[in-house]
């Protein structure tokens, strides 16, 4: 019997002799991420003793002036023979009476850890603090274009992936097909095939967001905990996590940025005319002060824009960076007049749009001028222009709408991670399972450090044999693992070829490992479903069209079935680096501005392309290598992975849930964690649960055997 004190600050409280205070703990607590930080609440009745009524300043008695205020919590502490266990806060509830005479007093124990719902709330991965210089990414064709070359060292935190989110690709190496939309071949640079550069993406790497909610939930911003994951799984050294890549992929179709005003600048991409003294760039003509100036000089000038979209859009003419001529928001052609087109400097043009505008068909100068005494008219036709945006990309506003409670739930569900807190306020997540990709796992070893090694405790002599049930483990008939997103064009062809969601496994558990051994037609529950808040995409690798040869160009494509621009749930994917023997892809820049790229990041579900190096992928069930030909599978599943030997084992024939009572000592009671082992009889068993009356040491507990 464990003597038990609670202080209300520096005062001891009384208490009644047969008062409990109990403290449940159960394997599922680690395996959700909404239990870390679980709190401890306790609510108690202590006697309305002379002691108590001296502490609670005769609370009953509402005519006293100055007395006790129940409207705070008051700092608390528990003690088990004088050991203290917990510290917190103290509320009186209230005050009961019998016979008109106070008789017992009400109160409520928090402890002072916080449940981490309570931390981060409704809070959206938008809300993370993604404001430092590395996150801050222009949006425009050279920027997407050098992202997606990037090397996969520095700055491949954020990468361009080949996901379109409206354009159909292919590759077709035929000479026919030079202005092909979509065709990645290359031809030459004054193509109009290839990936439109504003149908790609940015990717964030989880990692970062993990980096984020350290750093926003800490105390010094005044939130109640401080939030710190342990490197165990969270690491870079890790690839099977650290090589994940988010879709920032917010809304269907285009990016949609910060402001509802799109600016589109510099149109003016080239001048040829026949006065050798305008000088021209890529993109703005420059005006020399001899030729403003008598008797050469420029009479007028104009721009004429031609917009069939029906779009309205406004142009704007400036001077070296500033505003000199600006017309209203007009749908269709506009020509506009520059009569302040006589003094040096450097002219562009300007277009603004509210509403998404691929292209413009042509771009028109026209300048009248005087040459030593001559007239003389230029025209310069720019062309038709794939319009370039100029904003910047904002992490915050184009990350996926997901809270980050769902996120993490999420990542644990996919990993079967668990979590607790160490001494240190470290938020440990490892894998519930030890895996080949990860060498220690939270119930069979040690981390890396050699800390937190299971123990078993040798309980027999605690236990009370006089009764105990024996009672069957297996929860469910069935368990149901998959994704909530499987909406894109191949996914949803997949899951209508096959009848099945892309990536789901459906287990049927039973006396074989395979989980098609038999139903146990007497648990309770029918259906356990494992549902992952996550978009699942089946990804395309190209072959050559012109005689059929495997290209590696592997592509995501961001449409439903009906091939219309699709949202979804977030995108989860690992990001893979074409670079060593690639088949080049054209990137179009503008019109008539096409690029070859030979380095470039492909989504896949595998962590790796080649099987021979690994299968391990982020499906739950068995599929088809979607890089490999479709002549191999990915075997190394989530399931098969991080899941197969848990849920196995409870589905084993074998299995069985102990229940019995025990009187463990105190030693145990402060040490004990859900990973350790109690020894019964040279038995070994793992923890399911275990309730603990802190006063009397019993302990009601649910042990599985080992099998």
């Amino acid at each position: 019997m464990q003597e038990l004190q609670l202080y209300i600050e520096s005062d001891r409280l009384d208490l009644f002799e047969d008062e409990a205070v109990s403290i449940t703990q159960t394997i599922q607590n680690v395996k959700d991420p909404a239990k870390i930080f679980t709190s401890f609440t306790q609510t108690f009745s202590v006697p309305a003793s002379s002691n108590n009524n001296k502490i609670f300043q005769h609370y009953y008695n509402y005519n006293i002036t100055g007395g006790y205020d129940a409207r705070t919590k008051k700092a608390g502490r528990i003690e088990l023979n004088t050991i203290p266990f917990k510290t917190g806060r103290i509320k009186l509830e209230g005050v009961s009476l019998k016979n008109n005479l106070a008789h017992t007093y009400r109160i409520t124990f928090f402890g002072n850890t916080v449940e981490l719902p309570d931390i981060i709330g409704d809070d959206k991965l938008g809300s993370l603090p993604f404001t430092e210089s590395k996150y801050n990414v222009t949006y425009d064709a050279a920027t997407v274009k050098a992202k997606l070359e990037i090397a996969s060292g520095v700055g491949a935190h954020i990468i361009t992936p080949l996901i379109t989110h409206t354009q159909a690709l292919f590759y077709n190496s035929a000479t026919s097909t030079q202005n092909d939309a979509g065709n990645l071949y290359y031809h030459s640079a004054s193509g109009t095939n290839g990936v439109d550069w504003n149908e790609l993406k940015y990717a964030l790497r989880l990692y970062e967001i993990l980096e984020q909610i350290e750093a926003k939930y800490t105390t010094a911003n005044d939130y109640a905990s401080n939030i710190a994951f342990s490197t165990d799984f969270f690491n870079t050294t890790n690839p099977t996590f650290y090589n994940l890549y988010m879709w920032l992929h917010r809304k269907s179709g285009d990016v949609e940025p910060a402001s509802q005003v799109t600016t589109f600048q510099t149109l003016i991409a080239g001048y040829s005319g026949t006065v050798s003294n305008i000088v021209v760039g890529n993109s703005t003509i420059t005006i020399p002060a001899n030729l403003v100036t008598f008797p050469n000089r420029i009479v007028s000038a104009e721009v004429e824009v031609q917009n069939p979209s029906g779009t309205a859009c406004s142009v704007i003419v400036n001077l070296n960076g500033s505003p000199i001529v600006t017309s209203p928001f007009v749908a269709g052609d506009q020509t506009i007049t520059v009569p302040s087109m006589v003094a040096n400097g450097i002219y562009s043009v300007t277009i603004q749009h509210e509403e998404e505008v691929d292209q413009l068909d042509d771009v028109i100068w026209t300048i009248d001028g005087i040459v030593s005494g001559s007239s003389y008219t230029d025209t310069v036709n720019v062309g038709a222009k794939i319009l370039a945006p100029t904003f910047d990309f904002i992490v915050s506003q184009q990350i996926p709408e997901i809270s980050i409670m769902s996120f993490l739930t999420g990542l644990f569900k996919m990993f079967n991670l668990v979590a607790y807190v160490n001494d240190d306020g470290l938020i440990v997540v490892r894998p519930l399972e030890a895996t080949s990709g990860v060498s220690y796992s939270y119930l069979t070893s040690a981390d890396v450090s050699g800390l937190d090694a299971p123990i078993d405790y040798e309980i027999s002599k605690y236990v009370d044999v006089t009764e105990r049930a024996v009672n069957i483990a297996l929860p469910y008939k069935e368990v149901i693992y998959a994704y909530e997103g499987t909406g894109t064009y191949f996914a949803k062809q997949h899951n209508q070829l096959f009848s099945a969601n892309w990536g789901a496994l459906r287990y049927i558990g039973g006396t074989e490992a395979t989980g098609t051994g038999g139903i146990n037609y007497n648990a309770s529950t029918e259906v356990y479903k494992v549902l992952v808040p996550f978009e699942h995409m089946k990804y395309e690798r190209m072959v050559n069209r012109n005689g059929g040869a495997s290209t590696t160009i592997q592509w995501g494509w961001s449409v439903n079935e009906n091939q219309q621009a699709y949202v979804g749930k977030p995108l989860i994917f690992y990001a893979v680096k074409q670079s060593t023997g690639t088949t080049a892809i054209a990137f179009q820049e503008d019109v008539n501005d096409t690029d070859s790229v030979s380095n470039y990041w492909i989504p896949s579900n595998s962590l790796y392309l080649d099987p021979a190096t690994g299968k391990q992928n982020i499906n739950f069930g068995a599929e088809l290598n979607e890089y490999d030909d479709g002549s191999d599978e990915f075997t190394d599943t989530l399931f098969s992975v991080y899941h197969s030997e848990y849920i196995i084992d409870v589905f084993n024939e074998r299995r069985r849930i102990t229940q019995l009572t025990s009187y463990l000592p105190l030693r145990i009671i402060y040490n004990f964690k859900l990973n350790d082992t109690f020894t019964l009889n040279a038995e070994t068993y793992l923890i399911n649960s275990i309730t603990t009356d802190l006063q009397s040491g019993k302990s009601k507990m649910e042990l599985l055997n080992q099998v």
